[in-house]
């Protein structure tokens, strides 16, 4: 069943050019009955929203800077987020941003059993990523679909040159899990599964993975298919089917 859903996007922590992205990841998860954007429109650095608001149908919500470096477009969404919970009108909030300071908010709206699931990018702080239900790193979806229209332009003989990284973004921090830590995890997740035939059943693992890391997605490591296909590439595991389940141990 489809979930009413709030999207609030704190537009000063996130690029306007994830939109496409924000509005086709969040409804894969249901109907979007809020689409909220919050920030100080008076200022230049919001421009680009603006045409962007107009475009998806999004209601860009307005509150002024009252003090430097402190951004009140958070509290005000913060306060519409509880408004709208006590409405009663969705059962799933989804939060875009990249800022540390909804962790809180997260849990509150987990507390009365809300679904949550956020998305921002990449240097987005792990407290933030573990507290929601799923999370959904905008640059790397960004990255692949980038990566997509450079190589239809190969095939159709119009090379594009590869846009240098600056020093900047070479050496931006990240709170996306290595790789092999990744594999260490799920290892320990299939041994404390398994049954008395040595498989554990692939949606108990999966699902508890999940939990354990609400970020994952094998595009993050640079594949854009599903989870299990993704293991299925690892020279780490065994798979086995019987019907519609799937089965997984460590490789002996």
């Amino acid at each position: 069943m489809d979930k009413n859903i709030a999207l609030l996007i704190d537009s000063e922590n996130i690029s306007a050019d994830y939109i496409g992205l924000i509005i086709d990841e969040a409804n894969k998860y249901g109907k979007l009955n809020y689409r909220r954007v919050y920030g100080d429109w008076t200022t230049d650095q919001l421009r680009p929203w603006k045409t962007k608001c107009i475009e998806h149908g999004l209601t860009p919500v307005q509150q002024y800077s009252y003090t430097a470096r402190k951004n009140a477009s958070d509290f005000t969404l913060i306060i519409d987020a509880m408004d709208i919970l006590y409405s009663g009108k969705v059962d799933c909030f989804c939060i875009v941003s990249s800022d540390s300071d909804f962790t809180k908010l997260v849990t509150r709206l987990k507390e009365d059993n809300m679904f949550v699931f956020g998305m921002g990018e990449s240097k987005t702080p792990i407290s933030l990523v573990n507290s929601c239900e799923s999370f959904t790193y905008l640059d790397k979806m960004k990255e692949l679909e980038n990566k997509k229209a450079e190589e239809a332009l190969k095939q159709n003989h119009k090379p594009q040159k590869e846009a240098k990284k600056t020093k900047d973004e070479t050496a931006l921090e990240t709170s996306i899990t290595p790789l092999s830590k990744i594999i260490e995890d799920i290892k320990v997740i299939i041994n404390d599964s398994i049954d008395d035939d040595g498989w554990a059943h692939w949606s108990l693992v999966a699902q508890l993975f999940q939990k354990k890391y609400p970020g994952f997605h094998p595009r993050n490591y640079g594949k854009n298919i599903k989870s299990l296909a993704f293991f299925e590439t690892r020279n780490e595991f065994d798979f086995k089917k019987e019907g519609t389940l799937v089965y997984i141990r460590n490789k002996q």
